[in-house]
This record gives C-alpha cells, structure tokens and sequence, in this order.
C-alpha cells in the first residue's frame, strides 16, 4: 500500500529547524505538511541566541550565512517573536583568553565576519555589572536574540495556502512513506526529518545523542545588560563531550529579563531540574557578574541538543533510505543555523547549486553508501 499522497513535501517537526524547512519550500511553491507531536522540543526551551560561531569552517560557514538571513527576516518579524540585533560580547577573564579573543577576532575577519575587540575599561563602560579585573572582550555586533517558538509559527504561518499543520505523531518511516500512530499510511514526493532529538525512535542508526542543559530565567530588571555576555571559556568548557559542564552566558531578554545559562550533560534523559548543576551554572555566572546574587530568579528548566559526534547538522538525503530527508544534529545551534540549514535541504531537493558547500553536513559521512540496519 503507497499510503495516501498526503502533500508534495512532508516534514516531520514543527520546531524552528522543521519550520524554516518549511518556509523555504513552501516558498518556492511547494505544498508542505508539516507534522508533530507536540510533544516539545529544543525550540521551546533555548535561548534563542543568535550567535557565529566559529569552531570549525563548516560551523563558521553556516552560522555566518544563516546570521545573515536574520538581520533580513528581523525587520519582517512580529514584535512577538522578539527579535533584537543586541550583539555578543565574548568576555576574557584573563590574559590567556585575551589572546584567544585576539585570535577569534583575526579568525572571523578572513571570514568578512566584523568584530571589535574591547579593552578592560571599555568593557566596563559597555556593562557596568560585569565584575573588575576582566581583560576584556571580543564584540559581534552582528549577533543577536530572538523567541525561537514565536519566530517557527511565523514561519508556518507565511503561507497558509501551501503550508498545513497536523498533530500526528509517526511511528514508521518507510523512505517517503509512514505511518501515523493511528495506523494511516501517508506519502509525498519526499519527508524530511526535522523532529531533533526524536529523530532516532524514527532512525535508530543515526548518530545522534542527547546532551541535557539547564536554563534559569529573573525577575524584570531593565537595563541591567545591554549585550549577551558569554565567556570565551565556553568554546572549551560547553562544549565539552567528556562530562558535565558549565559556562557563563547571560541573555537580556526584551521583556527586562535575564536568561541565564548554560550546562551540559552527556548520559541523561531525565528532563528533571538537578540542584547540583543548576547551582554550579549559577556560580559561574556570579563569578563574571555578581550582582546576579541579588536578582530573583522565577523559572528554571530544562531541555535536550540534538547532537552528532562532529557538532554539524546531517543535511541531506538519507543514503539508504531514498525520498527521506534529514535536518536534525544542530546541537545548540538550532535556532542560529536554521534559515542556512533550509536553504542547503531545498537546494538540493531542486537540484541547484547550494549556497555552501554540502560535504561538511553530508549524513553520508555518518552513515556511508552501506545497507541500513533492519
């Protein structure tokens, strides 16, 4: 049984990576169904920081690229979805890290990726609550912030005659066939997988594990930080895949709120809050601002990165699996990497030149040209 033709294009996860997928096609004339089982996802519990990051070549090129898609989509955007081009400043602790803000600036420049670098009292004029004695920080002017859950419905929703929305929740995938939960077989000319850290109940033998972080957000307190403060340390400590790890990053959030992260975990699928690391992210945050002592924190929570062994999405067709896409593997850079994720996916579905190149994020590096396990 074929199943019924249910749209051109299935995508499966309404988060913000299944909806730009969405958006992207759509937009080139595509009617798209897009399906999910509501049963949340990374989307709805990130910071939605918008960030270049530059790890990598791969990870430079595709954050840079999505960034610039952003800075166009910003003005377009509804006030909810909470958009602001409030930059980041990579903040060094010492002289170590200045060095690497030196070469992190040098680095983003070759790229055409404009950054300042920032002395010790500048930085404290730009954030008077950061602490003294810090040396000073690397600025992104071209970062930014936006409401991740809020941006993906504007995605949806910009066009009601192509895009449909459905709660379903798949339970088989048979190459562009599947089947609902409800025992309804649907087809299309392609699905695209996009439902994050779900994706292996769907695909077991991708690569793609969990890492846990924990989030906090204060009281309303405007003013208080102007930019997203994050410390260069992050690079070595949040990324780290050994074991559990903190680092300081510090959101203002538009509402006069303070988002504070950020934690790693490797090994844990309990979406519980744990005292231990909530209190050890905070203390790290303290340690860069320690006013942050003193504010009422009103929320803490939890959620999971999808995350592949090298830290690049898997973008692409599956290998084994004809007229099954992938979308899924983008770790904490979901949000940021989504509008350059979209546009590689539609380019290849056309058969067009993509805007970077494809190898980095080929699935084929994960999973070969060998048969699919059973």
């Amino acid at each position: 049984m074929s199943g019924e033709r249910a749209a051109d294009i299935i995508v499966i996860g309404a988060g913000i990576v299944g909806a730009a997928c969405a958006h992207e096609l759509a937009r080139r004339g595509l009617d798209v169904l897009v399906l999910d089982a509501r049963c949340g996802g990374a989307t709805a519990v990130g910071m939605g920081h918008l960030l270049v990051l530059d790890d990598n070549p791969a990870e430079l090129a595709l954050s840079d690229h999505s960034l610039r898609r952003w800075r166009e989509w910003g003005p377009r955007m509804p006030e909810g979805c909470a958009y602001r081009n409030n930059g980041t400043l990579w903040l060094a602790a010492n002289a170590e890290e200045l060095a690497a803000a030196e070469a992190k600036h040098a680095n983003l420049a070759e790229q055409n990726v404009a950054g300042e670098l920032i002395g010790a009292e500048r930085l404290r004029a730009l954030e008077p609550a950061l602490r003294e004695g810090l040396h000073g920080a690397l600025r992104l002017s071209g970062d930014g912030i936006v409401y991740a859950p809020n941006v993906a419905r504007w995605l949806l929703g910009a066009f009601p005659e192509r895009i449909r929305e459905r709660q379903a929740r798949v339970v088989e995938i048979d190459g562009n066939r599947m089947r609902l939960d409800d025992g309804t077989w649907l087809s299309a000319h392609a699905v695209v997988l996009a439902n994050g850290i779900q994706v292996t109940e769907l695909c077991p033998e991708l690569p793609i594990v969990p890492k846990k972080g924990h989030l906090l957000v204060t009281d309303r307190y405007p003013g208080r930080v102007n930019h997203t403060l994050v410390e260069l340390g992050y690079v070595t400590s949040a990324h780290n895949s050994a074991g559990p790890s903190v680092a300081c990053n510090i959101q203002p959030r538009p509402t006069g709120q303070l988002l504070i992260g950020s934690s790693r975990q490797f090994g844990s699928t309990d979406p519980q809050v744990e005292g231990w690391m909530l209190a050890r992210m905070l203390r790290r945050a303290v340690e860069f601002m320690p006013s942050l002592a003193r504010l009422n924190g009103i929320r803490s929570w939890t959620g999971f990165r999808a995350a592949s062994p090298d830290g690049l999405p898997l973008v692409g067709e599956h290998p084994q699996r004809p007229g099954l896409w992938l979308a899924v593997g983008h770790e904490g850079l979901g949000v940021t990497t989504a509008p350059a994720t979209a546009e590689l996916l539609a380019a290849q579905l056309f058969d067009e030149a993509p805007p970077l190149p494809l190898h980095p994020y080929s699935p084929q590096r994960f999973l070969g040209d060998a048969a699919c396990p059973t």
